[in-house]
């Protein structure tokens, strides 16, 4: 429930609108530029994943890893497959949203990356937190895959491999 109260409250409230966008690889562009922010949370987990090797006390670099180099490498893993999916949904939305809504794509990507750095802090306290963070990366993620779905099947059956 908080994920759409969040975005619909960002997207009334921010006083801000995408830019005009009449072409399909307009668009595209936008949202690639978009999801280049999208990758922070990735690298700054990469960043201390390197250094939290490096100042481990792991004195064989195959071992068995400790918790903390476990933690971060478990997060960058998992988002780096979350973003996949989060980027191939976003181009497939914007082909769909009318010129109003591109205001979205922003919104959801800052969504996308505060859920990651709430679910790498939730998974460093504890296991047992980090179903808030991943549901508000998921959840957000399923949306976009419905949508785009029923974009292609349900409003524009004819123009599906157009």
């Amino acid at each position: 429930l908080l994920c759409p109260c969040l975005v619909y409250g960002a997207y009334v409230f921010l006083p801000f609108d995408a830019p005009l966008l009449p072409t399909l690889s307009a668009r595209l562009v936008y949202t690639l530029r978009c999801a280049a922010f999208a990758t922070f949370p990735i690298v700054l987990g990469m960043i201390v994943s390197g250094i939290s090797r490096l100042c481990s006390s792991a004195l064989e670099p195959f071992g068995e890893l400790q918790r903390e180099v476990e933690i971060h490498r478990t997060y960058v893993s998992q988002s780096v497959h979350l973003f996949t999916l989060y980027f191939f949904n976003m181009a497939v939305l914007v082909t769909s949203l009318p010129q109003e809504a591109l205001k979205l794509i922003p919104l959801l990507t800052a969504l996308f990356a505060i859920s990651r750095l709430i679910y790498w802090l939730s998974y460093a306290v504890g296991r047992s937190f980090r179903a808030f963070g991943f549901s508000m990366t998921f959840l957000p993620l399923l949306a976009m895959l419905l949508w785009n779905l029923y974009s292609m099947f349900g409003l524009e059956p004819e123009n599906l491999l157009a």
